[in-house]
């Protein structure tokens, strides 16, 4: 019995030692910070676009409305800004009435359809970090209502609390219903002929 007993403290002895011995494989949770969220200024940053036609281009200027961009360190992650359709001018034509003209147009619903769409909206999906301060941006655009994916390069520089991205962005309107004089759906348009693409130059600067 006094054999047996012996035995039995060793043993219940050895499990309590078991469970509180430290567990040198275990493994650890660190506290991965989220990413920090910049937000568009508005003021600050722009828009340029450029539109191209048989005989000749337009151009132009569109304002941000909003926006915030998710920042890991100085790693672009994520985001999104607004456009304000509305705001949109005709920076080529000097005579206000031909100006007023283009404009109105572009307003209508034979275009951007301001009205019922004041705001265009891009959100990325993939912000693929190439070298330095190279991106591949992945997003849906939308606009008239219309989302459709996209992806461009951009230059997105994170200095302490700023950002500052830039990108070139080149869009098919047919893809958003602006189907105006475009010779994919109309035939013999000839010199009336309006292209597909259009450009736009994004400038944006950010806060944290």
């Amino acid at each position: 019995m006094r054999k047996l007993a012996t035995i039995l403290f060793i043993s219940g002895a050895a499990v309590l030692m078991s469970f509180n011995a430290p567990v040198s494989n275990a493994p650890s949770f660190k506290n991965e910070a989220a990413p920090v969220a910049f937000k568009v200024d508005g003021a600050k940053s722009k828009v340029a676009w450029l539109a191209k036609k048989v005989t000749g281009s337009h151009n132009g200027s569109i304002s941000i409305s909003g926006g915030d961009l998710q920042v890991d360190g100085s790693t672009l992650k994520g985001g999104s800004f607004t456009i304000d359709t509305r705001s949109m001018t005709v920076e080529d034509i000097k005579d206000a009435n031909g100006n007023a003209r283009l404009l109105n147009h572009l307003k209508s619903d034979d275009f951007f359809s301001v009205e019922k769409h004041p705001n265009a909206t891009f959100t990325i999906t993939s912000a693929k970090k190439k070298s330095g301060n190279e991106y591949d941006i992945t997003g849906n655009l939308t606009i008239k209502g219309i989302t459709q994916p996209i992806t461009f390069p951009a230059s997105v520089v994170v200095n302490g609390n700023q950002l500052n991205a830039k990108a070139a962005i080149t869009i098919d309107r047919t893809k958003f219903d602006i189907k105006y004089r475009s010779k994919s759906f109309f035939e013999n348009l000839g010199d009336k002929t309006i292209y597909d693409d259009f450009t736009i130059d994004v400038e944006l600067v950010a806060n944290k």
